[in-house]
């Protein structure tokens, strides 16, 4: 299978660093075919500017040429993964910067055709997704807020893929207070879990 990892942490030494490379090992060693993208240590530029905002619904052409390759590794892959800390309850800015600007109408979704109706997905293509991710907070605080990086990675993203799309979630909670012993054991679950992909 076609997989692209994207990670997003500002640090080579972070413990999800380590969730990167244990993840693209597994998958390597299934036999998957797998692209990486690194957003910090290629300075993906978040920003959505105003001429991009400009152009975003009746010229997305000239938007879609301006992150081509990352539009292209998005149609290559056949799932994603994602790699990232849970900060303020959600993802990196660096990584919501690359949704709002790689995931584009034509790209990933058709705008609704009238009001109250929802957005259309044109990512068939996708058919597997994986969140893998760390977060200060411990899960039944995170429940009480309603999760918002998971609900929107799991459900908001959802409909934009394959019918079937097979979606797995792992997380690592109560990262401040996390044991060595911890640590090792969910980078050994992380393994474990994509190798059966």
């Amino acid at each position: 299978m076609r997989l692209l990892l994207v990670y997003c942490h500002p640090d080579p030494a972070s413990f999800c660093a380590a969730l990167r490379q244990a993840a693209a090992t597994a998958l390597r060693t299934a036999g998957h075919e797998v692209r990486e993208l690194d957003l910090y240590a290629e300075g993906f530029d978040p920003v959505l500017s105003a001429a991009e905002k400009a152009t975003y619904l009746g010229q997305t052409a000239s938007n879609i040429a301006g992150v081509a390759a990352h539009v292209e590794s998005l149609r290559w892959a056949e799932g994603w993964v994602a790699v990232y800390p849970t900060w303020f309850y959600g993802l990196p800015a660096l990584f919501k910067g690359w949704l709002d600007r790689v995931w584009l109408p034509g790209v990933a979704f058709r705008i609704a055709k009238a009001r109250q109706r929802t957005i259309g997905g044109e990512l068939s293509n996708i058919r597997l997704f994986v969140g893998i991710t760390t977060s200060g907070a411990p899960w039944w605080w995170l429940k009480v807020i309603g999760d918002p990086g998971r609900s929107l990675l799991m459900r908001g993203l959802r409909p934009l893929y394959a019918r079937r799309c097979r979606m797995k979630w792992l997380q690592l909670y109560n990262m401040n207070h996390v044991t060595a012993p911890e640590c090792e054991a969910f980078l050994s679950r992380v393994g474990r879990e994509l190798a059966r992909l």
